[in-house]
């Protein structure tokens, strides 16, 4: 590998690492140091920055090229999606409300083992035995983590495993909806932020609203304490920009193992910062997740170089005649991306 290539890639990975880590931390102290303690307003002010990020990038700057989709489509196929994106984001800041960052981002790491499971179940896709095997140590890594957590909470702990399932199910229904379509995560940004911010604003507001004002008239300096919301905000977008930039410039590997990483700065980061209790044996549960998420990624990149053309697949069956349409017909794609 060229020299610049390498430096790009640890460029990237690093400022990936930057932005998500600074997010998650941000969003701790938002809940924790400054008692702003309103997970729904926080996601729908990421939504709000992300949505807005978005549209400078593309249509302000050019940064990125519009991939069009029809406004029928954007109903049918990008609705549901952002239904979920939405789950997602809100599940985890109500779980970062209530538990330690080190077990939000641990229980995070479950997401490969229920990916595998919903794929299996829902949409009776096979998978070789060794990939049934490497989640074996992510499983009881979330379990010895889970029983020897000291700041255990369970209304936190279910929200970060629902989190897991929403993150699943988004990658699931990006398969289905999204198939032989490929976006981009500013695109995929573009398309989504909008529609959860519709989604969860009203909420946001009749079960939030009154508590915001409390909170406004009590704080000592609430204007300082907005910043940092909507800095965390702005943030989030180029969390969400720098995914595709380190896309970009790893490989599969280097990504998967970038990824793994990240979760170990993270909690690192979090525990010097707040000082939460980590027994030993939590944090030996926490090892064996992330080497079991390293692993599972090399198993799944191993499998997928073995296969050859000849190889027999299981792709899911489409269930209907729209699930077989292109999410944008190719004609209309000349000239306009």
């Amino acid at each position: 590998m060229e020299e610049g290539s390498v430096f790009r890639s640890v460029l990237a990975i690093l400022q990936w690492w930057g932005f998500n880590v600074t997010v998650i931390i941000m969003n701790k102290w938002i809940f924790q140091k400054l008692d702003f303690k309103f997970p729904l307003s926080v996601s729908c002010v990421h939504f709000i920055c992300s949505s807005i990020g978005a549209y400078v990038v593309i249509k302000v700057l050019k940064l990125k090229p519009l991939i069009v989709v029809e406004p029928e489509d954007r109903w049918r196929r990008i609705f549901p999606m952002s239904f979920v994106f939405c789950i997602n984001i809100v599940l985890g800041n109500v779980s970062l409300r209530y538990i330690p960052v080190s077990f939000m981002q641990t229980i995070k790491s479950f997401t490969p083992a229920t990916t595998v499971v919903l794929q299996w179940l829902v949409w009776r896709k096979y998978f070789d035995w060794r990939i049934w095997a490497s989640l074996v140590p992510i499983v009881g890594g979330i379990l010895l983590t889970s029983v020897t957590e000291l700041s255990f909470n369970m209304f936190g702990f279910c929200a970060a495993l629902f989190g897991c399932l929403a993150t699943s199910t988004k990658t699931i229904l990006a398969e289905s909806l999204l198939h032989g379509y490929k976006f981009d995560s500013i695109n995929t940004v573009y398309y989504m932020a909008p529609f959860a911010t519709m989604i969860l604003g009203i909420p946001a507001l009749l079960l939030e609203g009154n508590g915001i004002m409390s909170w406004f008239d009590a704080h000592p300096s609430p204007w300082s304490a907005l910043i940092i919301i909507f800095s965390s905000g702005v943030l989030a977008f180029c969390l969400n920009f720098s995914i595709f930039y380190v896309i970009h410039s790893t490989t599969a590997v280097t990504f998967n193992v970038a990824g793994n990483l990240k979760v170990a700065v993270a909690v690192l980061v979090s525990w010097l910062i707040f000082r939460n209790p980590i027994s030993y044996m939590n944090a030996v549960g926490c090892g064996i997740t992330l080497v079991g998420c390293t692993f599972y990624g090399y198993v799944r990149h191993m499998l997928s170089q073995q296969q050859t053309p000849g190889t027999p697949r299981t792709p899911r069956t489409p269930r209907n005649k729209m699930e077989l349409l292109p999410l944008v017909n190719n004609d209309k794609l000349e000239g306009k991306v």
